[in-house]
């Protein structure tokens, strides 16, 4: 996850509208139209969990260890199995360090003849160093990365499993990142003009898994596991996607999840959605959790830390972005 951000805090109440204060979503309704009657799949967050421990079990999936090896073919393996097709996109691509980096962006889609298709995305490499760690004898040390990576994987192979049972209508194509952060240490003198995060994304963005490549809008998860998550309205997303950002946080509010998704702008965050925009130029925003009160970085509290593992995720939190997702998905005409 990047680091760069910082907050400006407005309420565009004018162009954003919510309703609902409940907790449990409403997963058959309406439509736009308020006429046609939409079944929409029950996310089971067990199941996102569940993704999620496997992934940890690997320990550290940091690009060049056989522990990165062994999640990449795991990830293939599940997008495979739920998926009409999948790939693995290998490619190298240099560090801030000078090190070459062996990396796999996996892809699994679904109805390949749908032109409408959506791109949801999120990384699942882990951080090679946990220098935002409060101990310093500790901030060498390769995180687990149960939030900041496995967290958004997760919810996604959850959504594969049910898109493959229920097979909406609408093209979906899933795209598993990686290599996005294998960044410098905060403390580390680096070149600001140089994007040394999100190489994954950077590398598919200019050569996408198919030339012809086109979706409507993407999203990216990120950090979408922790209990009492809040997912502001972030600027890259505002400024390319303001119209996507305002059906997801709109759905979010209906179908009960208010707390959640705040309608309230903050600063801009080098995230993978950010060369998806601009060099893909696939409309992309971000769902990413952030806290304007936190010491670390704006960022949940164990960003970047050896903190970062299985016991920060809340099952709640995993509900709440995978039905929200799941509800948009299944509304599309």
């Amino acid at each position: 996850m990047m680091k760069n951000t910082f907050w400006i805090l407005v309420i565009p109440g004018i162009i954003f509208t919510s309703c609902g204060d409940g907790k449990m979503p409403n997963n058959s309704g309406a439509g736009d139209t308020g006429t046609a009657k939409i079944n929409i799949p029950v996310f089971n967050s067990d199941s996102a969990y569940t993704y999620i421990s496997e992934q940890v079990n690997f320990g550290p999936r940091v690009p060049n260890t056989e522990n990165h090896s062994l999640c990449a073919q795991y990830l293939f393996n599940k997008l495979k199995e739920y998926c009409d097709t999948s790939i693995v996109q290998s490619f190298k691509t240099r560090a801030f360090d000078g090190t070459i980096l062996n990396g796999k962006n996996i892809v699994g889609s679904f109805n390949l003849d749908s032109k409408f298709r959506i791109l949801l995305c999120a990384h699942w490499d882990s951080r090679p160093f946990a220098d935002h760690d409060p101990d310093p004898s500790l901030r060498k040390t390769p995180i687990d990365a149960a939030n900041d990576g496995a967290s958004g994987v997760g919810v996604l192979l959850e959504i594969a499993r049910l898109i493959h049972a229920t097979k909406p209508q609408t093209g979906i194509d899933i795209l598993l990142l990686d290599t996005e952060d294998y960044g410098p240490p905060y403390d580390l003198p680096v070149d600001d003009s140089k994007d040394q995060y999100g190489l994954g994304s950077q590398y598919w963005s200019q050569n996408p898994h198919d030339p012809d490549y086109v979706a409507r809008y993407a999203i990216l998860l990120d950090m979408v596991g922790a209990k009492n998550a809040r997912f502001y309205m972030e600027g890259y997303s505002l400024n390319y996607a303001a119209g996507i950002l305002k059906k997801v946080w709109n759905t979010a509010h209906r179908i009960g999840y208010s707390e959640y998704f705040i309608f309230e702008q903050v600063g801009y965050i080098d995230d993978d959605h950010k060369y998806i925009n601009e060099m893909a130029r696939i409309p992309a925003i971000n769902i990413i959790h952030l806290n304007p009160d936190s010491s670390n970085g704006s960022f949940f509290e164990y960003w970047h830390t050896t903190g970062d593992n299985l016991s920060v995720i809340d099952k709640n939190t995993l509900m709440v972005v995978g039905q929200t997702l799941l509800t948009v998905i299944f509304e599309e005409k």
